[in-house]
């Protein structure tokens, strides 16, 4: 990776003269100049050219401040496409096409003076110039105060532990800043979350170096209590409006579901009467008249306090009318039929009615 070119900065008096080099004094307008640059330990440097020669045959880079063959790492030739390792090739060393040295892994030992000779048509140029590779800082430590939480109800302080004076926060690997949900110290290591969702559960924090890449923290993982939201109650046959219709021997089955974390408790009341059930589902493999009536599904969620309850209620089927106690029935579709039969008889009686006291009168004034 490409790092930004660091300002010329005053060195350690033994390598004062190093830095006049990296800083360009001893340059000549035009001539072959080398990029000043602080790498990272572990992470991979670059010496970069500046004013290279169209005409350049040969790039050779030396450890220190000459171009003495027992001095050289690695050279490479542009027209050939051949390079050539040296005494001090260390294996993480390479030229690139525009004649940069590439260093691998940087280690610290890997600060000093470089020099490279640039082999042209005309003649050779030389130029010097200082690495530094600093040690790379660790990477921050997080904590927090708990990490068991209610949603809503409980708020949890994360804690970056590092000297740095940059930190950035990050929640679901989303980067955070303070806002009505949450507040970021003034020096930035401390994060506070006012009240926790059931969406905060991974907390990290991280601190720039100076190459401007994020060292991060390990991962705290949060564990969030929350629900139940709301309570479905699912049966076989289907519901309406919390009615169940159902015939006395079929199979009835009712499904209470949630959305709750941890699992939640499950209690049925039916006809004010707890039951012994403590399960989500309950089966009634053939309904007698002793199991009609209303259902309570309680779910409770002892963690984050909080209990939802829905109710159903099973009744017999409308289709089928009871005569007595006896399991005797009169379907609708009959009663229908015998409702028509009464209206129609009722119809034709007061018909005859009619008709007899018409005739009846009738009779009288021709007899007058």
């Amino acid at each position: 990776m490409d790092f930004s070119r660091p300002r010329c900065s005053p060195w350690r008096e033994l390598v004062l003269v190093a830095s006049l080099l990296a800083c360009g004094i001893f340059q000549t307008s035009g001539q072959v100049s080398i990029v000043p640059f602080i790498g990272l330990e572990g992470y991979r440097s670059f010496l970069d050219l500046e004013n290279i020669p169209e005409d350049a045959q040969e790039y050779s880079w030396h450890r220190g401040v000459n171009d003495s063959e027992g001095s050289m790492i690695v050279s490479y030739k542009p027209p050939s496409n051949s390079w050539q390792s040296g005494p001090m090739f260390s294996g993480r060393e390479n030229v690139t096409t525009e004649g940069r040295l590439r260093i691998k892994n940087s280690m610290l030992n890997d600060t000093g003076n470089y020099t490279v000779r640039v082999d042209v048509s005309s003649g050779t140029h030389r130029a010097t110039s200082w690495l530094e590779i600093r040690e790379k800082e660790s990477n921050p430590g997080i904590s927090t105060n708990t990490t068991s939480v209610v949603e809503y109800m409980d708020s949890v302080a994360a804690f970056c532990h590092t000297n740095a004076t940059t930190v950035t926060w990050y929640v679901n690997g989303i980067q955070v800043s303070s806002n009505d949900l949450m507040t970021i110290s003034p020096d930035g290591k401390t994060l506070v979350i006012l009240k926790v969702n059931r969406y905060d559960v991974i907390l990290q924090c991280a601190l720039e170096n100076i190459l401007g890449y994020l060292q991060k923290s390990a991962q705290i993982f949060l564990t969030v209590a929350y629900g139940p939201d709301s309570v479905w109650l699912r049966s076989d046959p289907s519901n309406f409006n919390g009615v169940l219709s159902a015939e006395l021997g079929s199979k009835v089955e009712m499904k209470c579901t949630s959305t709750a974390f941890p699992e939640p408790k499950h209690r049925w009341i039916h006809n004010g009467s707890l039951l012994s059930v403590s399960e989500a589902n309950i089966t009634l493999p053939s309904l007698t008249w002793e199991q009609m009536g209303r259902y309570r599904c309680i779910v409770e969620n002892p963690v984050a306090q909080l209990t939802m309850y829905r109710d159903v209620r099973i009744q017999r089927n409308p289709e089928y009318i009871p005569i007595d106690k006896r399991d005797f029935y009169i379907s609708g579709s009959l009663v229908v039929v015998l409702i028509v039969m009464t209206v129609l008889g009722g119809i034709y009686f007061c018909g005859i009615l009619v008709y007899v006291i018409i005739s009846h009168f009738s009779r009288t004034n021709r007899a007058i």
